[in-house]
């Protein structure tokens, strides 16, 4: 009799109006295998949730490159392609020319898309390629045991920086998006965040409508994503997304940098 009324209790409990999390079938069902706390697992599965929500599973192909964003294709349950380190967009202007009709983006680090492919980045930007650029900046090289990456921020310590970034002798940090928002191939530019509940509903807004607006043939578009590495930051995962809070984004602050006169 205890068995059946636990049976009944479970049954309403997974009402659809009281679903608190679901797993979107674009998203492979396998453990991801990110360091505790890392952003990646988050944006993965709200990017997911687009793809599946706007009904484009199969109309729709990644690349991804060399660094912590080349394991998508194992969660991301689309047509992926792998690019060499830093030309992701490269491939995805090849792809995108051959297959115009389907909607293809780049899963990016900073490593990849600042420094080694900041080339290719910034001529797909220019060239106005009809893709989306998810970039993933949390200011280190992340799979290569966190070296100064060229979003690193003025005095952070990293492998390669102990003391802290010195501007004088190892330069200013790139804030990259708005570097490309002034060219006239881009569409839309913006800096997002998945360190709170609020910031994840934004930056899967975000994501949806660089989509709408690839779907509309505006050209680039960039979504930013600042996270933690909590790893090669040496912090746990509360406290990196304080170091998120409470540094990161007074360098690279949130928000719309360019955005089409087009209402999606």
């Amino acid at each position: 009799m205890a068995h059946e009324n636990l049976d009944v209790i479970v049954e309403d409990i997974v009402k659809p109006e009281n679903l608190v999390y679901r797993r979107p079938s674009t998203l492979i069902d396998v453990d991801m295998h990110y360091c505790p706390g890392c952003g990646h697992s988050t944006v993965h599965k709200i990017f997911m949730e687009v793809v599946e929500e706007m009904g484009i599973q199969h109309d729709i192909i990644g690349v991804a490159p060399v660094g912590c964003s080349v394991f998508a294709y194992s969660y991301m349950d689309v047509d992926m392609h792998q690019a060499p380190h830093g030309r992701a967009c490269a491939v995805a202007t090849g792809i995108k020319r051959v297959l115009p009709d389907k909607y293809v983006f780049t899963y990016q680090g900073d490593g990849d898309l600042a420094a080694i492919g900041t080339n290719e980045s910034l001529h797909a930007a220019n060239r106005g390629e009809n893709i989306l650029t998810i970039f993933i900046n949390n200011a280190v090289y992340g799979m290569t045991s966190g070296q100064m990456a060229p979003t690193t921020i003025e005095g952070m310590i990293t492998t390669t920086s102990p003391y802290g970034r010195d501007v004088k002798s190892m330069g200013y940090p790139l804030k990259f998006a708005e570097l490309i928002a002034p060219l006239p191939g881009v569409a839309y530019v913006t800096r997002q965040s998945v360190h709170t509940v609020p910031n994840v509903r934004k930056t899967k807004k975000a994501l949806q409508r660089a989509l709408e607006y690839q779907r509309l043939k505006l050209g680039f578009c960039l979504v930013e994503i600042v996270t933690n590495c909590p790893s090669n930051w040496k912090m746990n995962p509360v406290e990196s997304n304080k170091f998120v809070q409470n540094t990161l984004l007074q360098f690279y602050p949130l928000g719309d940098i360019k955005v089409p006169e087009v209402r999606v």
